[in-house]
C-alpha cells in the first residue's frame, strides 16, 4: 500500500532525463495512482530553445515507454496542460505533489488556489535536484545546448559527443 492514493506532477519532460526519471519513480512509489500535467505547445513557447523541445507527441512516448518497462503504465494519467497550475489546482481527491527543489515555489501556489477554492491543500514533495558529472543540476535547456546528455554526462560542445 502506497503512502497516497492519488498524486501529480507537471512539466515539459523534454529530453527525458535522469532528473525527470527521479521525480517520476517518486510519485509511483508514493502513490497508488498518479496524474502526469505534460507541458503542452502553449505552455513552451517562451522556453529557451523552444524550438528545439521535443514534440508533445514524442515527450508522452518517451513517459509511456518508461513507465511501460518499470510496469506502471496501468496507475497512469497523463493529461496535456496549458498553464503552469494544470489540473493539480482544481483536481479535489488529490493527495499530494511531487516538484522539484525549482519548482516549489509553484506547489506552494498550487495550494494557495486550492484553498481559495475551498480544496484541501496537497502534501508537497520536493525532490532535490540531480546533479550532472559537472556538479551542476541536469536540465532540458542544457540538454537543449548540447552541454550534457540525458544521464549528466558532459558532451564536447563541438560533437554532441560524451568526452
Amino acid at each position: 500500500m502506497s503512502k497516497y492514493a492519488y498524486v501529480c506532477l507537471g512539466g515539459t519532460f523534454n529530453h527525458l532525463h535522469k532528473g525527470h526519471k527521479v521525480i517520476i519513480e517518486t510519485a509511483f512509489t508514493i502513490g497508488d495512482k498518479v496524474l502526469i500535467g505534460l507541458a503542452d505547445e502553449h505552455l513552451i513557447k517562451n522556453k529557451e530553445y523552444h524550438n528545439l523541445i521535443e514534440s508533445y507527441e514524442e515527450r508522452e512516448r518517451k513517459i509511456r515507454d518508461f513507465l511501460a518497462a518499470k510496469g506502471w503504465l496501468d496507475r497512469v494519467e497523463i493529461v496535456p496542460i496549458s498553464d503552469v497550475y494544470g489540473p493539480a489546482a482544481s483536481i479535489p481527491d488529490l493527495d499530494a505533489i511531487i516538484v522539484s527543489e525549482e519548482t516549489e515555489r509553484r506547489a506552494l501556489e498550487i495550494n494557495e488556489i486550492r484553498e481559495k477554492k475551498g480544496l484541501k491543500k496537497l502534501d508537497i514533495i520536493v525532490i532535490k535536484l540531480v546533479k550532472a558529472e559537472n556538479g551542476k543540476p541536469i536540465s532540458s535547456t542544457r540538454i537543449r545546448k548540447g552541454e550534457i546528455d540525458t544521464e549528466g554526462r558532459q558532451l564536447n560542445i563541438q560533437s554532441n559527443t560524451p568526452r
